[in-house]
């Protein structure tokens, strides 16, 4: 197999991110306190509409200690999406608590807020909708649900970064927001992730449980059991390179998401997800539906064409009720999501990131125009062989006297 020549992404590091790093580590503060964290979780905060944001090593611990501080635990309920990565389910299980998935609106792909009432029991506490490939889920309906039910709502962000819903910004649209910095993500520093929130009362009790439970006002006193679930400095000055150029690495996300729009709809059997009117898309991944009857092959032929041809995708997600720590409850509880189902066999990642260029986008959009003909071709030609054979034994078959 010849070398990756268009990985499905890679970060885009071309502002003051070096400089920055080098700046951090001169100085000598290099692990969880200093100037460049004071700076990024501030930024990030007015960023996201918030007066509060709380950094944190990576986009799972985000969750887990949003979670935590929300005092999720044994014996809790929580609604999720089956379709979005596994961290989402994970993080509830590492409370004690359940996810209890729901299916996806069709449209969206996100959480379908028609179908949350009925998943809500008198153990429900709260509703993690996710912001799946950077469109947001359709906030307002899952929260009124939410009050109507006494419940809150954490967005998982990690997708979405700076995206908005109906003008207002991801990261401010329930009680608290999770985010994640990996590398393949909007901006990244490598590992690393947020909460945001608005609540004060809040900030306290997370910062305590994101340093071991120490109490700030009292150094090496331990008042509650919490993780070191803390960000560098290091981390944090990469991040803050990030953060300036942010407009302009969404901006390119969409160009590029648009485009593979353009250059698709006249393939057969390949479906993009379109805009909701009221979302303004970070987009982290684009992803087609690849309908095997229509286009010549499925999903994951056509995955390994590409790679062959030197062109890096990703399977979309493995539905989390279909996976082994979650399928028996899934199963008990007699889960049916079948629009989730569906993406998780059809869904294809293509490469997104800002360097790609549009004649690269265009390549991957003939690459797989070209594939899907010539698999056309080999199936109907197979079908005029099976007719030809059936034609000949029909003709060797004895006659009526």
């Amino acid at each position: 197999m010849p070398p990756r020549t268009i990985p499905v992404s890679m970060p885009d590091l071309s502002g003051h991110e070096q400089a920055y790093a080098a700046e951090a580590v001169a100085s000598t503060w290099i692990s969880s306190s200093g100037p460049f964290l004071d700076r990024f979780e501030r930024e990030f905060a007015a960023a996201c509409g918030t007066p509060h944001a709380v950094a944190t090593s990576n986009g799972t611990t985000a969750l887990h200690l949003a979670l935590a501080t929300l005092g999720v635990g044994p014996g809790d309920e929580v609604i999720v999406p089956a379709m979005t990565y596994i961290a989402t389910a994970n993080a509830v299980t590492y409370c004690g608590a359940t996810p209890v998935f729901v299916d996806i609106d069709p449209e969206t792909w996100c959480l379908d807020p028609r179908r949350i009432e009925a998943a809500i029991t008198r153990r429900t506490k709260g509703v993690i909708p996710v912001h799946l490939l950077g469109h947001p889920a359709d906030m307002d309906p899952i929260a009124e649900l939410a009050r109507t039910h006494g419940l809150w709502v954490v967005e998982d962000a990690a997708e979405a970064t700076f995206a908005r819903y109906k003008g207002r910004p991801v990261g401010s649209l329930g009680q608290a927001a999770t985010f994640s910095f990996f590398g393949n993500k909007i901006i990244t520093c490598g590992e690393g992730g947020a909460v945001t929130f608005a609540d004060p009362g809040l900030e306290r009790r997370m910062r305590m449980l994101r340093g071991q439970g120490m109490d700030p006002a009292r150094r090496y006193h331990f008042p509650i059991v919490g993780f070191n679930y803390r960000l560098t400095n290091v981390a944090a000055a990469i991040l803050c390179g990030q953060m300036e150029r942010r407009e302009a690495i969404v901006a390119r996300r969409r160009e590029i998401v648009a485009l593979y729009a353009a250059e698709l709809a006249g393939v057969p059997g390949i479906g993009l997800r379109t805009d909701a009117p009221w979302a303004e898309t970070a987009p982290w991944m684009a992803a087609c539906l690849v309908e095997p009857g229509r286009f010549g092959c499925v999903r994951d032929d056509l995955a390994a064409t590409l790679a062959d041809r030197g062109i890096d995708t990703r399977p979309m997600f493995i539905p989390i009720h279909r996976l082994p720590p979650y399928e028996p409850a899934a199963r008990k509880r007699r889960t049916d999501l079948p629009v989730t189902d569906r993406l998780g066999s059809l869904g294809l990642m293509l490469p997104t990131y800002p360097q790609l260029t549009d004649n690269d986008v265009r390549h991957v959009c003939h690459s797989i125009g070209a594939i899907g003909a010539a698999a056309l071709r080999r199936r109907r030609a197979a079908a005029a062989r099976r007719v030809a054979a059936d034609d000949a034994a029909a003709a060797r078959l004895p006659r009526a006297a």
